[in-house]
């Protein structure tokens, strides 16, 4: 080697072994996560099935960056593939036979089509006693004999004094589920046929929904069970089922005992209150009536489900019918929720309204039990107008807020006739946007890696009701960068430490709990709001019907002061200057490391210097590329419009 050379390989080596000292390498598992971390969008199964074609179809995904699937089997499937028949089942056999030579995975779905709970008219063609039942209420004028519906049940009559009396029955709701095939094929929307919902709240009829579809799964698959077939899915169960009959309330005579239970009282002489909003606590009536339902919606359905799931190793997963059901989440081990109908969009909506609050809901009930995932099945019935650069926004708007597992709602499995419209859009195969799909899915899977099995840095709480999330005091934390958990209530006297230093619970220790908006306050619950008042970790909204009633809480009356009592409380994890209500964050730790997801969640250009507690060597990480750029202190910071950016820190 001449020596000019010689010295000039000398000189490439030792810069390379400096470069090698000081750089910060970027963790091989968020350039290239786990396969588990990958969306799994429900795949439409809906015209003529042909193995090949699946198998075609899942090489496709796998091409495109996606690793797992869930298995829908929906309208417009040919009349000769009933719900779970011997042709269905064989079906599904060739989609996880070949998920298991590709090491990806699968959810299975557990109706055919939804509400879960009749197992495609099943569970009401075994025995009609099982339809889904409710309450309804019959005036009667004076010496009016009462003549009862067919498969009707009186209940009781209220005297209601000089309103006259009424008769409380129970009949069927009337209500469907949308079946897997059309009734013809003429036009654009062809009719579609239904069955009738199975009775939810009945545990018999649950038990008998469970063994035709959950055992008939553990027959067929269960040697997948806990490897490539990872969970089941049930979706948006609901008591009534679709389009019931006007006027019906969920429950029925058999359901008093336990709702009389959960309350603690006899509700019979109230039931009148389900209709009529003319006496002093009509609405306190009304409002603890389905509380109960929806515990017992929790007992009947939810928590028979969930533990068949754990008995069997795999997850529970999919949602309840509400935004706000925390109670519910209770039972899966994958909580999760649903983002359709454009519920939420940049703008008044990612902050405002019941349907802000639903990742928040599973990713706070993932913390509090201990749980590794939670979910969101988003962007159905988004419209054929869904952007890529939409797409992407609602799933940093989930991030953000701590969710670690998406279902593209959905991949088409064909988009021939009618099926192109049954509820758009296909974000997969059939989309535009296809041929670039992968950079998407890589960015997913990278961030759901950093939301799993990490530790989210937040020591604030705001306290919550089993249906019930308050938003207001939520919007100010999130434009003035303070994480919160939501609390659902029963878990302060359930399984939390409460102290003079907060709240503890499953590794996170809350310094402050906030209340905005509740319906009702449980005795149980007052000795721990009092300790932690007298404690100076209690903020009520000045607004809040609790103001006056917990003594040494602090009172708030603006966002400002809101924000400067959590300040008195703990420092701010991150500072803006200039400060910026468009950017919502999040901070987690990893191993070693500290992850901060930045999202500029509105439309202006955000520009500022973002300073942290937590100190080391700082690099910003590209969600779609995993390439690394080095960050320095004091730094101005460029957000385009809905841009993610994630800084990392290391020791």
């Amino acid at each position: 080697m001449k020596p000019f050379s010689k010295l000039l390989f000398l000189t490439l080596i030792g810069f390379h072994i400096l470069q090698t000292l000081h750089s910060q390498p970027v963790p091989k598992d968020f350039i290239n996560p786990p396969a588990e971390f990958s969306v799994m969008p429900f795949w439409f199964w809906n015209d003529t099935l042909k193995d090949e074609e699946i198998i075609r179809q899942i090489a496709d995904f796998e091409e495109h960056g996606v690793y797992g699937f869930v298995i829908h089997p929906r309208i417009g499937l040919p009349e000769n593939i009933k719900w779970l028949s011997p042709e269905m089942i064989q079906f599904m056999k060739t989609a996880i036979e070949e998920a298991s030579k590709r090491n990806m995975f699968v959810v299975l779905y557990d109706e055919g089509m939804y509400p879960s709970g009749s197992s495609g008219g099943q569970v009401v063609a075994r025995n009609p006693q099982h339809a889904a039942r409710g309450l309804a209420r019959i005036e009667l004028n004076p010496g009016e004999l009462l003549k009862l519906p067919d498969r009707a049940n009186l209940i009781t009559v209220i005297d209601r004094n000089e309103k006259g009396k009424v008769a409380i029955i129970e009949q069927p709701s009337g209500g469907v589920i949308r079946g897997l095939h059309y009734i013809g094929e003429g036009g654009s929307h062809p009719a579609e046929e239904t069955h009738p919902a199975g009775d939810i709240l009945n545990p018999e009829a649950v038990a008998s929904f469970m063994e035709l579809v959950y055992e008939t799964y553990a027959k067929e698959f269960g040697s997948y069970f806990g490897n490539t077939v990872i969970g089941i899915f049930t979706d948006e169960p609901s008591p009534l089922g679709r389009g019931s009959e006007k006027g019906i309330v969920p429950g029925n005579g058999a359901l008093l005992p336990q709702i009389n239970r959960i309350l603690g009282y006899d509700f019979t002489p109230f039931l009148a209150d389900l209709w009529y909003d003319d006496l002093p606590e009509s609405g306190k009536h009304r409002t603890d009536y389905y509380r109960a339902v929806n515990i017992c919606l929790e007992e009947n359905f939810f928590r028979p489900l969930g533990n068949w799931c754990r008995d069997h190793s795999i997850a529970l997963m999919g949602h309840p019918a509400g935004s706000m059901d925390i109670g519910a989440e209770e039972y899966f081990q994958v909580p999760g929720q649903d983002l359709v109908w454009r519920y939420v969009e940049p703008g008044p909506k990612a902050l405002e309204g019941q349907h802000s609050t639903m990742a928040k809901c599973a990713a706070s009930a993932m913390v509090h039990q201990g749980l590794r995932r939670n979910s969101n099945e988003l962007y159905g019935a988004y419209g054929h107008n869904l952007t890529r650069s939409e797409m992407e926004w609602l799933a940093d708007w989930c991030f953000v807020r701590g969710q670690n597992l998406l279902f593209p709602h959905a991949f088409y499995y064909s988009v021939r006739g009618p099926r192109v419209d049954e509820r758009p859009p296909d974000v997969g195969p059939n989309a535009i946007w296809w041929k670039n799909y992968k950079s998407y899915a890589d960015a997913c899977r990278r961030l759901s890696w950093i939301n799993t099995d990490s530790k989210q840095i937040c020591n604030l709480a705001i306290l919550c009701e089993a249906n019930m999330l308050p938003f207001e005091t939520a919007k100010i934390c999130y434009r003035n960068q303070r994480d919160f958990n939501y609390l659902e209530i029963r878990h302060l006297w359930e399984d939390s430490l409460v102290d003079e230093s907060g709240i503890h619970i499953k590794g996170m220790d809350y310094k402050a709990l906030i209340i905005d908006s509740l319906s009702y306050m449980p005795d149980q619950a007052i000795p721990f709001l009092k300790k932690l008042a007298a404690n100076g970790r209690l903020i009520i909204r000045k607004d809040s019907q609790y103001s006056q009633v917990i003594k040494d809480a602090l009172i708030t009356d603006s966002a400002e002061e809101f924000v400067n009592a959590i300040d008195k409380l703990s420092e701010p994890d991150i500072i803006l200057k200039p400060v910026s209500k468009n950017i919502r964050y999040r901070h987690v730790a990893k191993g070693k490391d500290h992850f901060y997801l930045f999202f500029n969640e509105e439309s202006g250009n955000v520009t500022t210097k973002i300073t942290t507690v937590v100190t080391g060597k700082r690099q910003w990480l590209n969600p779609q590329t995993a390439e690394a750029v080095s960050a320095k202190k004091n730094e101005n910071v460029k957000f385009n419009p809905y841009e993610l950016k994630i800084l990392r820190i290391s020791p």
